[in-house]
């Protein structure tokens, strides 16, 4: 009997280092893992990073849409709506910022990882991931055909006379570049594309208001609704709540901007992010509201679905614009497509056991970029594209789903003003949610019947 005692001991004492070792292997393991990936990489930004970082992945090219859409809204829906948003979607912002570090001693470097700290582990990757990536994944091909159509127009405008070029080709030049930019590490080191686009948008906006004033009210110029029957207005109106949830959809990659800012418990990481959001939130009210007034003020019911089209003259101008609007996408591009390389990769390395190399990263980013182009050469009706995925996914991730986490992780008092604000902000983005893929969905099929694929 001792002797079995004895032998359970010994074998005991040898299981443990061999335990030991194997725990210290794994945590050396994690630690390389987190060092590798692009969002938890680097943690050395500085508050401004997060002012630009937020500018570009808000102020879209949803911006030059704008216009059109109060044109489907109307004057008084239309303020109301794009005023609302900006309040609502600011609060959200902020409410994302706090629950950041709300743990003591972790943080939520991920939009799903505050959800499955709200909704548990599974629960919360079921309702976040899905959105976040159709949010992401649809952002990117719509920014492949912005920044084709761009640069189409570009090549128009400069040299009316050449020959005609498909759009095809003008997606797959725009898709080259970020074939070397997508193997940019993380977000750090796409800080500098960041700040050039962001300051490209601030430009491209105020040209686009700007050149409309310089244009003048246009004779005949109408407010009224322009579809004939009562359906094609209600259906109109839902379209254009989609392209105004597109226009402020910054959030998905909030969590991860403030992830690359260090943090300290006396020095918390919300702090400077917070500076970042409410200059970022400044610049997008200064982009967004001239653009969308002035251009409808000017232009009434006939204006374009980008206004940059109802711009023709000065030509440099417009040519200049449109350049502009390709450089701020490329670096809107790569802010939405890093949270979407980190969900890959850790998933690779983490679940697949694949080792953390250059080549595994080479090759996920360039199949992404490959397929995001591939969808954007096949469908390229782009406001349809707004509308419907505009509502389907941007309104939960933008305006609710943060209202949502809130209600669920601070129980705030019932019937008290955090309570009634995180509701009235729920319903909201639930109508938007529900009403605007069904505006978008007509829009593509109106479009569909006549369209050629790859002309």
């Amino acid at each position: 009997m001792a002797t079995l005692e004895t032998e359970a001991l010994n074998h005991h004492h040898n299981s443990s280092p061999d335990r030991h070792k194997t725990i210290e292997e794994k945590s050396e393991r994690d630690k390389r893992i987190e060092e590798w990936l692009p969002i938890t990489s680097k943690r050395n930004a500085k508050w401004w990073y997060s002012a630009f970082h937020n500018v570009t992945a808000m102020v879209g090219a949803g911006v030059l849409s704008l216009p059109h859409a109060m044109s489907q809204l109307g004057w008084g829906p239309g303020v109301t709506i794009l005023i609302l948003s900006w309040i609502i979607t600011f609060y959200t912002l902020w409410q994302m910022v706090e629950m950041h570090e709300m743990v003591p001693g972790k943080r939520f470097d991920r939009y799903h990882e505050l959800g499955q700290h709200a909704f548990g582990k599974k629960l919360g990757l079921y309702i976040v991931v899905p959105q976040q990536l159709v949010v992401e994944v649809c952002t990117n091909i719509v920014y492949m055909v912005t920044g084709g159509t761009s640069l189409k127009k570009f090549h128009d405008t400069v040299c009316p006379s050449c020959k005609n070029i498909k759009l095809t080709y003008f997606i797959m030049i725009f898709a080259s570049v970020h074939f070397v930019l997508s193997h940019l590490p993380d977000f750090n080191s796409i800080s500098g594309v960041s700040l050039a686009a962001a300051v490209m948008s601030f430009s491209y906006s105020t040209i686009s208001w700007a050149a409309s004033i310089d244009k003048g009210v246009q004779k005949n110029v109408q407010y009224g609704y322009k579809a004939h029957s009562t359906a094609g207005t209600v259906f109109d109106f839902f379209s254009a709540l989609g392209s105004v949830a597109f226009a402020y959809a910054g959030h998905n990659v909030v969590l991860e901007i403030q992830a690359t800012i260090p943090s300290t418990p006396e020095k918390p990481s919300k702090v400077p992010m917070w500076r970042g959001v409410i200059v970022a939130y400044i610049i997008v009210a200064l982009c967004y509201f001239p653009v969308a007034f002035i251009g409808y003020w000017i232009f009434g019911n006939q204006v374009n679905g980008d206004i940059l089209l109802s711009l023709e003259k000065p030509a440099w101008l417009i040519a200049m614009a449109n350049m502009f609007v390709v450089i701020h996408v490329i670096g809107s591009y790569q802010i939405y497509a890093m949270p979407v390389f980190d969900m890959i990769e850790t998933l690779l390395v983490k679940k697949m056991k694949f080792e953390p190399s250059t080549m595994l990263r080479f090759i996920v980013r360039n199949v992404y970029v490959a397929l995001t182009m591939f969808i954007g050469i096949t469908f390229p009706f782009f406001d349809g594209l707004l509308g419907f995925f505009g509502g389907f996914a941007f309104a939960p991730t933008t305006y609710f789903l943060p209202c949502i986490m809130w209600l669920k992780i601070y129980k705030p008092r019932k019937f008290g003003l955090s309570w009634w604000t995180n509701w009235i902000c729920i319903v909201l983005g639930l109508c938007l949610m529900i009403l605007s893929p069904i505006g978008g969905l007509r829009t593509i099929i109106i479009q569909a019947k006549t369209y050629k694929f790859y002309s």
